[in-house]
């Protein structure tokens, strides 16, 4: 029994429903709407709701930064598995136009990406990879673009 429960919340199905109860999305108002079965993209929500909002009526940029935070190491951990040190490093944010409405934001973690990363620390070496994520809102227009930065590292005992 216990290891069918592992098994899944181990699985991008039980990860997705975990993030959407997890406090700081929850009041975000974030919602993870889809991880793909080999983790290797991601889709998160966010509606504007009176909670998420700012001083002038439009996405809190909290929130907006908040949608993107983690998923790119989550995506990561599951593709590179056990064997690897994954940590978020640091990340920027250019507010391009006021969110309203829902926006959204995509994930993609590529198969060249993930060779690119296994190949560069493969000898202990750390590496720092990163990606830029675009928060896009109903009518596909850019709200906000993140540049996340990732340290990725082998464990000693995988090398």
């Amino acid at each position: 029994m216990m290891s069918k429960f592992r098994s899944w919340i181990s699985s991008p199905s039980g990860v997705r429903k975990i993030i959407n109860i997890y406090g700081p999305y929850v009041g975000a108002g974030v919602k993870v709407t889809h991880i793909a079965p080999d983790y290797s993209a991601a889709t998160v929500e966010m509606n504007l709701r009176w909670y998420n909002t700012n001083y002038v009526g439009t996405h809190f940029g909290g929130s907006l930064y908040s949608m993107v935070d983690p998923m790119y190491m989550l995506l990561l951990m599951n593709r590179l598995g056990k064997e690897y040190i994954v940590w978020d490093k640091s990340a920027c944010i250019d507010f391009i136009r006021p969110g309203t409405g829902r926006v959204s934001a995509h994930f993609e973690l590529t198969d060249n990406k993930l060779d690119e990363i296994r190949t560069a620390t493969a000898n202990g070496d750390k590496m720092l990879p990163q990606w830029d994520v675009d928060i896009v809102d109903q009518q596909d227009e850019l709200v906000a673009r993140v540049n996340k930065v990732l340290y990725v590292r082998k464990k000693p005992e995988y090398r």
